[in-house]
């Protein structure tokens, strides 16, 4: 056992062996850690002066106790911002628990108090490096939250720029192929973490932006792409209206509307549009589900002016069918002129009623809507009212 000496000797003692001490250290993560090794010569030297730091900066706490505060600043100061992005946390653990060894086993022979501040101070240049990466992943973290309210915002208006794409590959986005917009009310307090969750179960990506009081969501499905020559996958993906219905309890009350899916995220600026749309007039709808489908929703957005809504019942119902047939026009104009009764329609077109179910059911068949439901009926009349509109003839009675 050495002979006791007086804090002031410890501490000259110590100063004069810090040198050899950062030689002993550097030499034993050398030997003992295989990622110090791999590390290229600049890092590598940059976690070396962490290294000598934490001597350092022990010396001085020895010295000061109350210096604690700035053990941070003192030891990860010497390294450059870059060394939290290359070193992880369990590194820098490995890196802490090699030189409290190599500082212990210097000292093992000297006395109690030594070895004692040696476990303190360890303890707390622990606690400092913990907090050192807390403070660094909630930077990333609000900063990633930005960018991502950033991208939301630019699907939603639709204004793209060159630099989108390296934002959404900055943000980590897995999603492939198609994409759809989820567009309801925000809630009191929102579960971010609770929707990534569910949608990772889902096998989907997701991009979240709160717009004022409404919570946006782009949905994507996480698909790794086939390799060449690799047969096609027969498993059928999952319906983004049943994505959207794991999501729902993540919004506040009110209406929820799912935009249509557009093939990538690039396009995603047409199913916000939809999506916002028919999230403006869902409230037309008195039994509309949650979710609804923004094209479920094509009477009341043409209704409230949505030239997109107009569109698509032109495009989708009227031309399809006058192109079709006009018989199956004049049939379908009648039946719901008729208030969607067989007999009244076949006594005007002067045929048999089963002849009217038939041409019903062709109709069916072109357009996949059913005129015999309540609510496709509405959605069929409202093509009828638009395509008229727009310039077509209507049939005469």
């Amino acid at each position: 056992m050495a002979p006791a000496r007086t804090k002031q000797q410890t501490l000259a003692w110590l100063r004069t062996l810090s040198g050899e001490l950062s030689t002993a250290t550097l030499k034993r993560l050398e030997d003992t850690l295989p990622w110090y090794r791999d590390m290229p010569p600049g890092r590598r030297s940059a976690v070396g002066l962490v290294a000598q730091a934490g001597i350092t900066s022990f010396i001085s706490w020895y010295d000061d106790p109350k210096s604690i505060p700035w053990i941070a600043a003192d030891v990860f100061g010497a390294a450059p911002r870059e060394l939290l992005r290359s070193v992880s946390l369990q590194q820098t653990l490995q890196l802490i628990r090699v030189t409290v060894e190599v500082v212990e086993q210097r000292v093992k022979d000297d006395d109690e108090s030594l070895r004692e501040a040696i476990l303190l101070y360890s303890r707390e240049i622990a606690f400092a490096a913990a907090d050192v990466y807390a403070r660094a992943a909630e930077a990333r973290g609000l900063w990633d939250a930005r960018l991502e309210a950033l991208v939301v915002d630019s699907i939603l208006t639709g204004e793209y720029d060159s630099e989108l794409p390296s934002r959404i590959a900055a943000l980590g986005w897995n999603g492939h192929g198609e994409v759809c917009v989820l567009v309801g009310t925000a809630p009191r307090m929102l579960d971010v973490d609770m929707l990534r969750r569910t949608a990772r179960h889902l096998e989907s990506d997701v991009l979240i932006g709160v717009q004022g009081s409404r919570l946006v969501i782009v949905i994507g499905r996480v698909e790794e792409p086939a390799e060449e020559g690799a047969p096609e996958s027969t498993v059928e993906p999952r319906p983004f209206l049943e994505i959207a219905a794991e999501l729902e309890p993540g919004f506040g009350p009110g209406h929820l509307v799912l935009g249509h899916a557009v093939p990538s995220l690039l396009e995603a600026a047409r199913s916000a549009k939809a999506a916002l749309a028919g999230f403006a007039v869902a409230r037309a709808w008195r039994n509309a589900p949650r979710p609804a489908l923004a094209d479920d929703l094509l009477p009341e957005r043409a209704f409230a002016g949505d030239p997109l809504a107009r569109s698509t019942l032109i495009n989708r119902i009227y031309r399809p069918l006058q192109d079709h047939s006009t018989e199956l026009l004049t049939t379908l104009w009648c039946y719901l002129d008729n208030g969607r009764s067989l007999e009244a329609t076949a006594r005007e077109l002067f045929v048999h009623p089963n002849t009217v179910r038939y041409r019903l059911k062709r109709i069916s068949e072109v357009i996949g809507y059913d005129a015999t439901g309540a609510r496709e009926a509405l959605i069929l009349q409202a093509a009828l009212i638009v395509g008229a509109i727009a310039g077509s003839p209507k049939p005469e009675r």
